[in-house]
């Protein structure tokens, strides 16, 4: 019983999030934990995505966070299942979809918070 209530509360969970994002780019700020061995390796594979616009080695509880653009939610989606998910030495992968931006590349973002 409560196995098919989580499964149908993420059945709702993408209907809405799908729907949110249907027809609209989707940005994606991802940190991914990953074998220190293999850093380099994963970085460079990565790295060949053209949806991927940023990737930072960092400190702390994660090795690498990405920022990537997306044409749909279906091709995030996706990317995160079938292709970063499955690079080898990925132990872990964590994704925000970012919602408004306020400033991107030291530009600030003309936001109309009536439109929000």
């Amino acid at each position: 019983m409560v196995k098919m209530n989580i499964e149908k509360n993420n059945e709702e969970y993408e209907e809405v999030i799908s729907s949110y994002y249907e027809g609209r780019g989707v940005s994606l700020i991802i940190s991914l934990k990953v074998d220190t061995k293999q850093i380099d390796l994963v970085a460079e594979k990565l790295a060949e995505y053209d949806n991927i616009e940023d990737l930072f080695l960092v400190t702390g509880d994660v090795d690498l966070i990405l920022k990537a653009r997306f044409r749909d939610y279906d091709h995030m989606k996706d990317f995160l299942i079938r292709k970063a998910s499955n690079l080898p030495g990925i132990e872990d992968v964590k994704s925000m979809m970012v919602v408004t931006t306020y400033k991107e590349r030291g530009i600030v973002i003309d936001y109309d918070s009536s439109k929000a």
